[in-house]
């Protein structure tokens, strides 16, 4: 937007005014938005996820229950997760980057596209549990119950992968995966 003071005005009252045009502009903007969603009856916020936006990184949640809940996007990087239930939650892209999940229940867990980087899963319950597309290289996993899980491509280090093909087992039951195969067992 071109804007010009007067000849008379000073370089300072030039840059208040279109300061002042500028926000008056931008809530004019807001308000026919916000007039035109309630219009047609639609939320501004309606697509966003219930915990869109949250973030629980560094804290100690130590037996949270977030049992069927929807996390997708929620930050917990290096958050102490230990005993903490996220059965049946969607976690889709969510951020667990370092999180500590000694003993976490996350059976039934959707895990697509989530970062596990480095996360610690002691005693951890991800039967059924889909990964899909995690990031989980540097993650190490000790003790923990997989059976159904789906891995499938999850970047895991040689290490890490043999210790879960060690203990792998059964069927996914919403993709129908082996978890074998999806962790590329030999």
């Amino acid at each position: 937007m071109a804007f010009s003071a007067p000849p008379q005005a000073s370089a300072a009252q030039a840059r208040r005014l279109g300061r002042s045009l500028g926000s008056k502009v931008r809530a004019l903007i807001t308000s026919i938005g916000l007039a035109l969603g309630v219009a047609l009856g639609v939320g501004l916020v309606a697509a966003a996820p219930a915990w869109a936006a949250m973030d629980y990184a560094k804290q100690v949640l130590i037996g949270a229950d977030f049992h069927g809940s929807d996390l997708r996007g929620v930050t917990f990087n290096l958050t102490n997760l230990r005993d903490a239930d996220f059965g049946g939650a969607d976690l889709r892209g969510a951020s667990l980057f370092g999180a500590k999940l000694q003993d976490a229940d996350f059976h039934d867990a959707d895990l697509r596209e989530a970062t596990l980087d480095s996360a610690i899963f002691n005693g951890t319950d991800l039967r059924n549990a889909r990964l899909d597309d995690a990031f989980a290289f540097n993650t190490k996993f000790i003790d923990v119950r997989i059976e159904g899980a789906d891995f499938t491509n999850v970047p895991l280090r040689g290490d890490a992968l043999k210790d879960l093909c060690a203990v792998a087992g059964g069927t996914n039951p919403s993709s129908g995966r082996t978890t074998r195969d999806t962790l590329g067992c030999a």
